[in-house]
């Protein structure tokens, strides 16, 4: 058995290494073991679609990353990392060539909705300034640990002054109907809409609103920033940071099992026979993956056991990256360029698609999320070129009832992966005539293959399972764990997307595990201070 460590985190994604700083700045002697030959997890870039292009191989743009207290207050910036921004947050083309454009500066955002419908500007800066009174508290109390008493104290007076229930029941509102009540044009009602997207959400189901003004608040206020030089940077920084206090972080490493003694998690044990021993684990794993795989269900509590045969994953994903010879050449293009250009003709048209793939259905015309990341930060591509990106939600392996399109079969092989991506492009091309042409090499990554890349990834479920209400907030994971990072295993704690507050890269998950783990250590101490431990 390898010397023993105050934690073991197992996985070095973005929630397991803000974990990793947040023990180090405590004390504490962590090493963190993932799997792959790289660190980052879902936040890595790669020269794989071709030499010259850097691509994410995941996630791409950050948002929640310079607006959650877990990642800023880690000073990444010292480590090496730089934000870039693309000219334009956000795009959305609609109609007979116009465009809905989200802007860092609000008034631009308001001008350019308000040439296209008069009064939804002013609609747009309304909401901003409501925004302003509670955006703050709101997004602290998401992120903090359940219950968030100290946001909860400074949101609940912020949104009494703000219009109380009435403004409690517009952000509960679906997203589809939050924006009929607010706009009165096509432009913002897509914003919103495309917005709440992100997530998996039903447009037409409550939590798609708030997660809706959230998304277009952030990238009104802090944009959508990349790292320069690609997604790995965020990574480097993180590693950096960890390292420099101390934390040792061994790649090539899978953890096969939590070793459980006394009825305690005492350390891991990797696929090479390796042992670790630590008085805490924190797992930046799915929890489908440690709940019965990697912990067997006789050392969990009942309540976890039950809940986790009812857990949800998220649908799949199918990322399409292009290497492309020129910009894409998109209908009536604006005059600032958006990093991120969401492709769907309608709020009705991506209501429809959503609800298809919640309903086990593959799209027939698929809501597309798109990056220009050349745009977005020139070191991705040599000058005049594109690394260029799409990605869109699918049912999950297996779970697939049919195809819209009647192309693809659902189980997200090699073939059905290509016949899918065709028909992505195609929705870029009726929208970018020309786009076929400028493409040097494509790589398409299905379901299986993102699994393959990021265990955490499961079938492509990018969030850690589903981010509807009845799995959100205490209910997340499972409701005997009341939306806290502690399992009810003494000495393990959950770490992962699959944890409060869910999906995107704020590492607020890991924060919360690595604070859960220093409470739970004080209070042993507290409980037997000859051995700074509960007995084995």
């Amino acid at each position: 058995m390898s010397g023993a460590h105050d934690a073991v985190v197992v996985g070095a994604g973005p929630n397991g290494l803000v974990a990793a700083n947040v023990l180090a700045d405590a004390g504490w002697r962590v090493l963190v073991l993932e799997a792959q030959p790289t660190p980052g997890g879902a936040v890595r870039s790669d020269r794989e679609v071709h030499p010259d292009f850097v691509h994410d191989t995941f996630s791409a743009f950050y948002p929640l990353a310079v607006a959650s207290h877990a990642m800023t207050s880690l000073r990444l910036e010292d480590h090496g990392l730089v934000w870039e921004h693309a000219p334009a947050v956000l795009g959305h083309p609609f109609g007979d060539g116009e465009w809905a454009v989200l802007h860092r500066d609000r008034a631009a955002t308001a001008a350019g909705l308000d040439a296209l419908h008069a009064g939804d500007g002013d609609a747009w800066l309304d909401l901003c300034q409501l925004w302003d009174r509670i955006g703050g508290s709101l997004v602290d109390g998401l992120t903090s640990p359940f219950p968030p008493v100290r946001a909860g104290a400074r949101l609940l007076p912020a949104i009494a002054r703000s219009g109380g229930l009435d403004t409690v029941r517009r952000l509960a509102t679906p997203v589809a109907s939050l924006g009929r009540e607010l706009f009165a044009g096509p432009a913002a009602r897509l914003l919103l809409a495309g917005n709440a997207g992100h997530a998996d959400f039903p447009l037409d189901s409550p939590g798609s609103g708030v997660f809706g003004v959230l998304m277009s608040m952030l990238g009104q206020t802090v944009g959508f920033p990349v790292p320069r030089g690609g997604a790995q940077g965020l990574t480097d920084a993180l590693v950096a940071r960890a390292t420099s206090r101390g934390v040792e972080v061994v790649t090539g490493a899978e953890v096969t099992r939590v070793d459980v003694r006394g009825g305690r998690a005492v350390g891991v044990r990797t696929r090479d026979g390796e042992s670790y021993a630590a008085r805490a684990v924190l797992a930046d794993v799915s929890a489908t993956r440690l709940f019965g795989r990697l912990v067997a269900e006789e050392h969990l509590p009942a309540g976890v056991v039950r809940g986790m045969r009812d857990f949800e994953l998220d649908p799949g994903t199918v990322k399409v990256d292009w290497a492309l010879s020129g910009p894409v050449p998109w209908t009536n293009a604006p005059e600032h360029a958006p990093g991120t250009v969401h492709v769907g003709d309608s709020v009705e048209e991506v209501t429809q698609t959503l609800a298809q793939v919640a309903s086990g259905v593959v799209p027939d015309r698929p809501f597309l999320l798109t990056g220009q990341m050349t745009t977005s930060d020139p070191t991705r591509s040599p000058a005049g070129t594109e690394s260029f990106w799409a990605y869109t939600h699918v049912p999950q392996p297996g779970a697939t009832r049919g195809d819209a399109g009647g192309e693809v079969d659902g189980t997200w092989g090699h073939d059905d992966c290509e016949r899918f991506a065709d028909r992505v492009q195609a929705r870029i091309e009726a929208r970018a005539p020309g786009f076929g042409d400028l493409v040097l090499s494509r790589r398409v990554l299905g379901p299986h293959e993102l699994e393959a890349r990021n265990a955490n990834l499961v079938g492509g479920a990018v969030n850690g399972g589903t981010s509807q209400l009845h799995q959100e907030l205490f209910f997340r994971p499972v409701p005997a764990m009341r939306g806290r990072a502690a399992t009810g295993l003494p000495g393990l704690f959950l770490a992962s997307a699959s944890a409060h507050p869910g999906g995107g890269v704020h590492g607020a998950a890991g924060a919360n595990a690595a604070r859960a783990a220093i409470w739970q250590h004080r209070t042993d101490r507290l409980r037997h201070p000859l051995t700074g431990r509960t007995p084995a």
